[in-house]
């Protein structure tokens, strides 16, 4: 059975809004919005090879969300509210999800960004409970903004 949220939750809510208009993560935001979306490694490589701006932006993104994603999974902040707050969550899981088995074998790694995925597929079971139409629906339009070579 879910909690009430607390006022503590909504300002968490806030704080981690108020990081994301930090002007550095606000433009890398803007480039994974626009930019990532692989399906293989390979693909990850060519939109975001090692050392580029373009990986440097897809970790910074990743990292925060997966950090986001930490407090709801280690119960400092209330999952019904975070969902509610933050759809973004959502959209880097769905642009991430396809490359996480192989990072994880690359990195040597079978938890990295357990956070992200525990919380975008509590997100995911959610928007099903809407509606069946609603998260086929999110998922056409934040892969459709996806720019391709």
């Amino acid at each position: 059975m879910p909690t009430q949220a607390t006022y503590d939750d909504a300002n968490l809510c806030l704080r981690l809004y108020e990081l994301r208009r930090e002007e550095t993560l606000r433009k890398a935001r803007g480039w994974f919005a626009q930019n990532f979306g692989p399906t293989s490694m390979e693909e990850l490589s060519q939109i975001a090879p090692p050392g580029s701006q373009e990986n440097t932006y897809m970790r910074m993104v990743v990292s925060y969300w997966d950090m986001a994603c930490a407090f709801v999974t280690s119960g400092v902040l209330n999952q019904e509210l975070f969902c509610q707050t933050n759809p973004e969550c959502l959209l880097v899981w769905e642009r991430l999800r396809h490359v996480v088995p192989a990072l994880r074998q690359a990195f040597a790694n079978p938890k990295l960004y357990h956070n992200l995925e525990s919380v975008g597929t509590a997100f995911m079971k959610h928007m099903e409970t809407i509606g069946p139409e609603t998260l086929p629906a999110f998922q056409a339009r934040i892969n459709g903004m996806v720019k391709r070579p």
